[in-house]
């Protein structure tokens, strides 16, 4: 991860045909799966030696109008532009911040009625409520949720949506990657072994930050429940953030739902 701008780029230009940028097919063979070097810097308007220095990590910070002509040529969107930006711009020292849950979301946590959990930029999860660890074995605090949900077969079972659900996972921990990071690199390599779905997507370079959306958990009580999500970080911490799932109101998903809340007080 030494040259993470360079293999940004790189999975990204392999990813774009030259028929979606306006390019003719040519002659011969295309030895790359989507566009050449020197058609990125042609269409971004720089030097092809310039654009081969970046992917070789030989300049590592090029000017703001590149990365957004570099962007435009690649087709990112917003966060993945964002993410380009951060990536070709200084590195701000780190600030030491807290990894305990705060006692405002444990008592969140307790009283709130939907599943809830904290998990923190590894995807261990390091709280969560009675109806989160009812839902699914990823759910559980001490659990990995990116290791049991490329390496667990119980946990897969638990997610029909389950390549739409990993492929949103490990977009949203690359979008928090650290180059120097150790230990995130150690679970990087870990899985990249253990995984071809997650060595897959990891090469893809997908970046996604933003909250919402909607995934499946299969319950062997209650059937499919559709869940609505949202995630906000705790604040004044190293990373840590909330999960909660809830169901739309009357419908059949809220109602297991309520199925399972039922069973989980009761235990």
């Amino acid at each position: 991860m030494d040259n993470v701008l360079g293999d940004f780029l790189r999975a990204r230009r392999e990813l774009v045909t030259p028929a979606e940028v306006g390019l003719p097919p040519g002659t011969g063979l295309r030895r790359v799966p989507g566009l050449r070097r020197e058609e990125v810097a042609l269409l971004a308007g720089i030097s092809a030696e310039y654009y081969l220095r970046l992917e070789r990590g030989r300049d590592r910070n090029p000017s703001a109008q590149v990365v957004e002509a570099l962007a435009r040529v690649l087709q990112l969107d917003a966060e993945s532009t964002a993410y380009l930006l951060a990536l070709a711009g200084p590195r701000s020292p780190r600030r030491p911040a807290s990894q305990q849950v705060p006692a405002s979301i444990e008592t969140l946590l307790r009283t709130i009625n939907v599943p809830a959990l904290v998990f923190n930029k590894y995807s261990d999860v390091v709280a969560a409520n009675a109806l989160a660890r009812e839902l699914s074995p990823d759910m559980v605090p001490g659990v990995n949720r990116l290791r049991m949900l490329f390496t667990d077969l119980e946990t897969r079972a638990h997610h029909p949506d389950w390549e739409q659900y990993t492929a949103a996972a490990v977009a949203h921990l690359r979008a928090q990657a650290d180059a120097d990071d150790q230990r995130l690199h150690a679970l990087i390599g870990e899985l990249s072994v253990e995984s071809d779905r997650f060595r897959r997507l990891w090469a893809r370079h997908d970046v996604r930050t933003a909250s919402g959306g909607t995934f499946v958990i299969r319950h062997p009580r209650v059937g499919d429940i559709e869940l609505l999500i949202d995630k906000f970080a705790v604040l004044g911490t190293d990373g840590l953030e909330t999960l909660m799932l809830h169901a739309e109101p009357g419908s059949p998903s809220a109602l297991a739902l309520a199925e399972l809340a039922a069973f989980a007080s009761a235990d």
